[in-house]
């Protein structure tokens, strides 16, 4: 979600992204109140962890945010490039092959030193899940060997430049040998963060104690609790009351209310997610181009950010926005124009019989608005519609099976690389394993290809907005608003930085002070 109005500054900040250089930076909250270390907090999260804590599911990303998880780089959204974690350096030592430096000093929680073969297992549990990670998977990866005691070998089947953006995604986390028994993943314990988990309720929350062995440092709180609300209204006043310390992702119509809060520090920053209606391509009537272009032409986009969202959004000009230096530059939002939506859908000889259904995901609380904005607009072309909301983990086997009209959704494109590569492949591609739209096209997959080979940044740009016109060519889906990233936290919190892809949140750095 973006500012009503934003300066040439602003919307250049996305361009700064490039393969040595990407930031997104978020806000930050800093204090001179002295940190109390007997102090807990709570963090209000917008979703819960599905999949028993397989890695390679979002699980990774609850237990990355929790403090628990940590990867062998990491995206430093300050400094804009891949840095340092659990492996201190790496290079190139051949076309096909990565090498891994191991820190020295690290124990996992349950007291067993970190070594390349810990680590070298751990990646082979990603590779072996039966759903891949969309950032690490055999397509990309094809071996993992510790070579010494220190060092990690990624074999990669062809040249790709990206690995130490991969090693960077949460789920590339590594855990401890105990941790993988008898075919499942028992993080508790076994992780090397500055956080251990010591108790869930499932689907409601995870209780952390502090690492009193944290290879990073002090850790400056005894400890907290991330709960699982699914609700962004709660989320919002949870922070206000102080139920909770800090609270992630908060609607649009709760932030008048915690703005003029002293209590609350509301965060915002420019983030790669835009809002989307997703189209099930691959069955009628979604299934004829002048079909899905119809839907797109009954959209009224700039009105939906000035309302729904409150003018704290931009209309969307396609997959990518248009400051991120992939954009293509000839892009524009689309503009409604109900007659030639109504030619469409005679030339894809549409008849309305049954109503389409929209699903809204809940864990963004204004899709439901968002859906009955769209639901007016499609009537006026004779397109009936109905509303369906749910939460995203019970629909998500439907949407990836197939069993679906359309879906009111969000996706962030650098959360599981920091780099388009693995959004445009995950999406679009005719094997893509979050293929939403079951979109399928030769020449779309022949430029990710290319694009996945490419060293030089530039270059690669080039083919990435080819493919982002492909996409809006095809009108795979409608991109409605881009957005920002929205979270609300206690005054009283001390050194929590913002991530954008809300990957990181409770550090050893974190801190409250005493009451």
């Amino acid at each position: 979600m973006f500012f009503k109005r934003r300066s040439a500054a602003a919307v250049a900040l996305v361009s700064l992204l490039t393969l040595t250089g990407c930031g997104l930076n978020g806000g930050s909250t800093t204090s001179a109140l002295t940190p109390d270390l007997n102090q807990r907090i709570v963090v209000d999260n917008f979703r819960a962890p599905v999949a028993n804590w397989a890695l390679e599911s979002d699980a990774a990303y609850i237990l990355s945010l929790s403090g628990c998880l940590e990867t062998l780089t990491k995206f430093d959204q300050a400094q804009g490039k891949v840095t340092s974690s659990l492996a201190t350096d790496w290079k190139q030592t051949s076309p096909l092959t990565w090498d891994f430096t191991i820190r020295d000093g690290v124990k996992f929680q349950d007291g067993t030193i970190l070594t390349a073969d810990a680590v070298a297992a751990s990646l082979q549990s990603v590779l072996a899940a039966k759903v891949p990670a969309r950032a690490f998977n055999p397509d990309v990866v094809s071996d993992v060997a510790a070579v010494d005691a220190r060092t990690v070998r990624i074999t990669t089947p062809s040249e790709s430049p990206l690995i130490p953006y991969r090693l960077a995604s949460v789920n590339t986390g590594i855990l401890a040998p105990a941790a993988y028994k008898d075919g499942t993943i028992d993080p508790f314990g076994h992780c090397t963060g500055p956080f251990t988990p010591v108790s869930e309720k499932p689907k409601q929350s995870l209780t952390l104690d502090r690492n009193e062995n944290y290879w990073g440092g002090k850790v400056q709180l005894a400890g907290a609790e991330v709960r699982f609300i699914t609700n962004g209204a709660t989320r919002a006043t949870q922070v206000q009351t102080g139920e909770s310390d800090i609270s992630l992702s908060i609607p649009v119509a709760s932030l008048s209310t915690l703005e003029g809060d002293n209590n609350v520090s509301v965060l915002k920053a420019d983030s790669p997610r835009t809002a989307t209606l997703y189209m099930n391509n691959g069955k009628a009537p979604f299934d004829k181009v002048e079909f899905r272009k119809a839907i797109r032409s009954a959209l009224d986009l700039e009105s939906l950010a000035n309302s729904i969202y409150e003018g704290a959004a931009l209309p969307a000009v396609g997959p990518f926005a248009a400051s991120e230096p992939w954009a293509s530059p000839e892009t524009a939002a689309p503009k409604q124009n109900l007659s030639e939506a109504k030619k469409l859908l005679s030339a894809a000889g549409y008849t309305a019989t049954q109503p389409l259904k929209i699903v809204a995901i809940v864990e963004r609380a204004e899709f439901g608005d968002v859906a009955a904005v769209i639901q007016q607009d499609l009537a006026k072309i004779g397109v009936p519609i109905t509303i369906e909301t749910k939460e995203y983990a019970s629909v998500e086997p439907d949407l990836l099976a197939g069993n679906y009209d359309m879906v009111l959704s969000q996706r962030n494109r650098l959360i599981d690389i920091a780099d388009p590569i693995g959004f445009l492949t995950a999406d679009y591609t005719c094997k893509g394993s979050y293929n939403l739209s079951h979109f399928c096209d030769a020449d779309y997959d022949k430029l990710i290809e290319q694009a996945a080979k490419t060293t030089d940044a530039k270059e690669r740009y080039k083919l990435y907005a080819n493919a982002g016109r492909i996409l809006q060519d095809q009108a795979v889906n409608v991109w409605l608003v881009n957005e920002q990233a929205i979270d609300a936290v206690r005054t009283d919190v001390q050194n929590h930085v913002q991530d954008p892809l809300s990957r990181y949140v409770l550090t050893a750095k974190t801190s409250k002070s005493g009451s």
